[in-house]
């Protein structure tokens, strides 16, 4: 789908480095056909090394005759560098945005053309190739634009379509997500150690249970009560913990913490898109 296509990835950064290595991976397309900018010329000069692309410092220069422009540049520089491409931008170039709370409309009107844009957002498990990324296309992206950039999106993980006004609330739940459950991983760890395990032990534990856990909602399609009634038997130790946790409102901290983190998303919509 991408062989011939020339792909500019501007603000290249780990996502975008996750991205590269994804595309490349998994043979999608060609280290020629990858252009890749970032203000900084040491790590810029680091990533053209790694996965021997192109590589400028100039936006402009990346965005010209590229078929594919991926953004993953900071929110708050998203107006100075649509502003700064729009002059050598084609309308028939698609645009792939990863910028937290940045609208479709709002790149579209930077352009100041009709291109098309799809809006992404991953996470970053997309290191190891496991992200959980939703897509939402524009007012001028059409069906085979977002085919295209979910095979983008496939080379680093699971890909989800959703329209453009929940992805706020995706930002809150997966997009923030590793964040709650890096800190269930490391409270585990510790019930561990506090209970006489190696910390090191504790941790391998407590992570691959994590990861088993989801694994197993992924492939088996049962929903999570379902597998949680399954392993707690009356009078066990399961039921004890689960009481535990229901006392402490563990099931409302992170409905909180998803509730925040959505109204954040758009904060700083409002704020720079």
């Amino acid at each position: 789908m991408l062989k011939d296509k020339k792909i500019a990835v501007l603000g290249a950064g780990h996502m975008a480095a996750a991205l590269i290595g994804g595309m490349l991976k998994s043979k999608l397309t060609e280290s020629k056909n990858i252009t890749a900018t970032r203000r900084s010329q040491e790590p810029l000069e680091e990533l053209r090394r790694r996965f021997d692309i192109h590589a400028t410092t100039d936006n402009k220069r990346a965005v010209r005759g590229a078929n594919i422009v991926i953004l993953t540049i900071k929110p708050q520089m998203a107006a100075a560098v649509l502003d700064e491409i729009a002059p050598v931008c084609d309308k028939k170039q698609l645009f792939v945005s990863v910028m937290a709370g940045i609208k479709t409309e709002f790149i579209t009107a930077r352009l100041r053309k009709p291109n098309p844009v799809v809006r992404a957002m991953p996470n970053t498990p997309a290191f190891v190739d496991e992200a959980a990324t939703a897509l939402a296309g524009g007012a001028h992206a059409t069906e085979a634009d977002l085919k295209t950039a979910e095979s983008i999106f496939r080379a680093v993980g699971k890909v989800e379509t959703l329209p453009e006004n929940l992805l706020d609330a995706v930002t809150g739940l997966s997009g923030s997500g590793p964040v709650y459950i890096y800190m269930v991983i490391e409270a585990l760890t510790d019930g561990g150690v506090k209970m006489g395990i190696p910390r090191a032990t504790a941790l391998r534990l407590a992570a691959q249970t994590v990861y088993g856990a989801a694994k197993l909602v992924l492939e088996t399609g049962k929903h999570p009560a379902i597998l949680k009634d399954e392993v707690t038997t009356p009078g066990g130790t399961a039921i004890a913990a689960v009481h535990e946790l229901e006392s402490k409102g563990l099931r409302t901290v992170l409905m909180d913490a998803v509730v925040t983190a959505t109204k954040r998303s758009k904060e700083l919509s409002e704020l720079y898109g």
